[in-house]
């Protein structure tokens, strides 16, 4: 694949440097010089019109700048009469993904030069070499990306090395870029408090079907399941995976595979933690939060008896969101479980309690407050 590609004119001299952009947007065709001289009003008007700009100012004032454009984006649309008014939770869903795609595109047309070594030669530019190496890798040339890209980075620098506190483990969870955060930790809680088959005593294999940041492995290996294959896509979510077991010591239990899905053979218990809302993501990132057409939830029931023992359970993980979204029924869900030849043994539940939940201001408030997140108990029939 051919890498993407900026070009820019600046003092009468086209130029051009290598893209990035970990969210999978295109580089701009439109760029304009930028430095501390431009208003917030300006910016925030060419940048909406789809003018990316090239900061040659101040590293700070960037960054005030960013800060005075995401304003104006979450103040605009409470000063114009809205074209749409949703009339079904399905539409509020949809219409707000539109509004945070329209933000998101517009607050990343603010962008940066890169050296080929991830520094920022830009004044007060603080150092951000390790929080792009881990997301890059090596640097080999210079490169442009967005002040809003970077910011990502940062944040996803800083809870890998300050790591997510799961009660379950006792212990920490360090994720990497790009790999899904287990923050709401309920669900974990779930899977250390659900009854294990009894063959497990007996046939003591476990699948970890994409198993991201390995949390749900690294449970069932304290649980005293003595093998764990552990599966995922994302070579990302396997490195994530393979330090976090060998911090917690139980790497010795868990084989990562990289496998859509399912590895080879049997076990007696398969649990899976799919994307919990069937949407198409915007951006790769993305990926671990939206499931289009409900592929991996449907891939994991079909696929599910052919890869449990006789006796063995699947452990279902999914919360009923999309259901009050309107974007999935209930019915709809237990016609894919009988049609995959299995019946539900029993459910386990927990309310979450992320700060959403409680957050009136959220245009999905009412779905996030009903919201129930279910460890389904599933057999083959």
């Amino acid at each position: 694949m051919l890498e993407a590609h900026v070009s820019w004119n600046e003092a009468d001299e086209e130029k051009s440097a290598r893209w990035r952009s970990e969210s999978g947007t295109p580089p701009p065709k439109r760029v304009l010089i930028a430095d501390d001289l431009m208003t917030a009003d300006t910016a925030y008007r060419l940048a909406c019109e789809g003018t990316a700009l090239l900061w040659r100012g101040d590293f700070q004032n960037a960054r005030q700048l960013l800060q005075a454009m995401a304003r104006r984006a979450d103040e605009k649309p409470r000063k114009r009469k809205r074209k749409k008014t949703a009339t079904t939770p399905a539409e509020a869903f949809h219409l707000h993904r539109q509004a945070q795609s329209q933000r998101a595109r517009t607050l990343g047309m603010l962008l940066l030069p890169f050296n080929a070594d991830h520094s920022i030669p830009l004044r007060r530019a603080p150092d951000v070499c390790a929080a792009c190496t881990e997301a890059y890798g090596t640097g080999t040339e210079p490169y442009i990306a967005s002040l809003r890209g970077l910011q990502g980075l940062i944040g996803a620098y800083e809870w890998r090395k300050n790591g997510v506190e799961i009660p379950a483990l006792g212990a920490r969870i360090h994720p990497h870029y790009g790999v899904f955060a287990p923050i709401r930790s309920e669900y974990v809680g779930l899977v250390a408090e659900a009854p294990l088959p009894e063959l497990a005593e007996t046939q003591s294999v476990a699948f970890d079907i994409g198993t991201g940041t390995g949390v749900l492995a690294a449970v069932l290996a304290r649980r005293g399941i003595r093998r764990i294959v552990a599966t995922d896509q994302d070579l990302r979510a396997l490195n994530c995976a393979r330090e976090n077991l060998t911090r917690l010591g139980l790497v010795a239990q868990v084989d990562l595979m990289q496998a859509d899905l399912f590895p080879e053979g049997r076990a007696s218990l398969v649990v899976c933690n799919p994307p919990w809302v069937p949407a198409r993501p915007s951006s790769p990132l993305e990926h671990a939060i939206f499931d289009p057409e409900s592929r991996m939830l449907l891939g994991f029931l079909k696929g599910l008896t052919a890869h449990l023992e006789p006796g063995g359970e699947g452990w279902l993980i999914l919360s009923d969101l999309a259901e009050h979204l309107g974007l999935r029924t209930r019915a709809e869900l237990l016609a894919a479980i009988d049609a995959a030849g299995l019946k539900v043994l029993g459910k386990l539940e927990v309310k979450p309690h992320h700060p959403r939940v409680s957050d009136t201001s959220d245009p999905l408030h009412i779905a996030r407050a009903a919201e129930i997140t279910s460890l389904w108990r599933l057999i083959a029939k």
